[in-house]
């Protein structure tokens, strides 16, 4: 399965997730692809919107690049959403992490499978009202 595969079944899983638990959920088609920023997925429920960065793995580290960050941090801005980066690393449950818990270098940032465990929230505490 390519990555590209990989991230988009990804990315349909958690919509399924998010409708499942009475949330709106939609994947945004371009993200990543056009000059403007976008998140990979948009949900809400009343006046929560969420904004996530959804990022699949097989190893036990997750790099992202410092860009993909300020885009997500841009778009929430502008749109009033909160910004949330999704982790799912093989054979785990899905991880969800604020900005600030991410590990932060010049040029990217990281999570390993061990911080998110430590400091992420599972769908169920992401979604808690």
């Amino acid at each position: 399965m390519s990555r590209k595969s990989k991230g988009i079944n990804a990315e349909r899983e958690l919509i399924h997730l998010f409708w499942a638990a009475g949330w709106a959920g939609i994947r945004v088609a371009g993200s990543g692809s056009i000059k403007y920023p976008c998140p990979d997925i948009l949900a809400g429920k009343n006046s929560r919107v969420i904004a996530i960065e959804v990022k699949a793995t097989k190893d036990d580290k997750k790099y992202l690049l410092a860009e993909e960050i300020r885009q997500l941090k841009q778009f929430c801005e502008i749109f009033n959403a909160e910004p949330w980066i999704g982790v799912k690393f093989s054979r785990e449950n899905w991880l969800f992490l604020t900005l600030d818990q991410l590990d932060e270098k010049e040029k990217s940032h990281s999570i390993s499978l061990k911080d998110a465990k430590k400091r992420g929230f599972l769908f169920e505490e992401l979604i808690k009202e």
